[in-house]
């Protein structure tokens, strides 16, 4: 874990649970795309730069998801780097406590306030074409989080963030985390269409080829908005829904689960409901989604 696996050229990325991506913008400085999960990934990163004699001149974020981001802080200290992040995400970089109140809808109870949902504040600034370092090129990927970008260096190498999974997580959770259906969807046909000489997703392996992936993901999506559907030809309460999905494909309720499924089933009915396709009933004092 934490190996430098060179993609092309001066494109590298850093083998750990959420990929972080490396580019080499001269002989010895480089930019990171993410930080890891938290202060002892930045450390790991650390040393490896230290061992290559690289120094860190900035980190582009794709998101402000936790696992993404919680590396900025430890580094931008150790080396003073600017922090670029796109759009919204780039003021949750500036202020986490906005993830967990955004997925919980409220103050986070403490079981939420933890490094996995709540990264450490960083200074970020917005990023813009005008000053993502070593002439990458910023490619939209909205639908998992607000403003998610990837990037594509001058090696034709395309770093992807969250925007698809791998075969063996779909299998695993099942339900991923997703804040716009209709967007995410977008991005994925986006992607399905995509060329490069590497694809570096930061949950799946590195491959030439994303087409499959993209559609393993697009069918994943079509296959839980089907079962909602299911569940709805009578009038359904939201944590009935919540109920139901669990049990079907036996996930494990805990506070951190109830947030990452449940706001990511709610986008699915906003959706649904956008769609044509779901109703919404207001009934004794009860919000119930009905199919149409």
């Amino acid at each position: 874990m934490y190996e430098l696996v060179q993609a092309c050229g001066s494109s590298y990325y850093i083998q750990s649970p959420a990929k972080i991506g490396l580019v080499k913008l001269s002989d010895r400085e480089v930019c990171l795309i993410d930080s890891g999960s938290d202060k002892d990934a930045g450390r790991r990163v650390r040393k490896l730069l230290d061992e290559q004699g690289w120094q860190l001149k900035a980190i582009c974020n794709t998101h402000a998801n936790a696992d993404h981001n919680g590396g900025n802080r430890y580094l931008q200290q150790q080396t003073g780097c600017r922090i670029l992040a796109p759009g919204i995400d780039c003021a949750i970089t500036r202020h986490p406590i906005l993830e967990p109140a955004f997925l919980y809808g409220g103050y986070p109870v403490k079981e939420l306030r933890h490094k996995f949902l709540l990264s450490q504040e960083s200074e970020a600034e917005y990023l813009t074409a005008e000053n993502v370092p070593g002439g990458m090129e910023i490619i939209p990927l909205p639908g998992h989080f607000f403003d998610m970008v990837g990037y594509r260096t001058g090696d034709d190498v395309v770093y992807l963030a969250d925007c698809l999974s791998s075969r063996e997580t779909l299998e695993k959770y099942q339900i991923s985390f997703i804040y716009d259906v209709a967007a995410y969807l977008e991005t994925l046909e986006k992607v399905k269409a995509m060329e490069a000489r590497l694809f570096v997703p930061a949950h799946a392996a590195a491959t030439e080829d994303i087409k499959a992936l993209a559609q393993l993901n697009i069918d994943k999506v079509n296959e839980i908005a089907g079962r909602i559907l299911e569940l709805c030809r009578q009038p359904m309460l939201f944590e009935h829904i919540l109920q139901r999905l669990f049990q079907t494909y036996s996930l494990t309720m805990d506070f951190e689960q109830y947030v990452l499924v449940g706001s990511t089933v709610r986008s699915y009915l906003s959706w649904l409901k956008e769609s044509g396709r779901l109703e919404a009933i207001f009934d004794d004092g009860c919000l119930l989604w009905h199919r149409i």
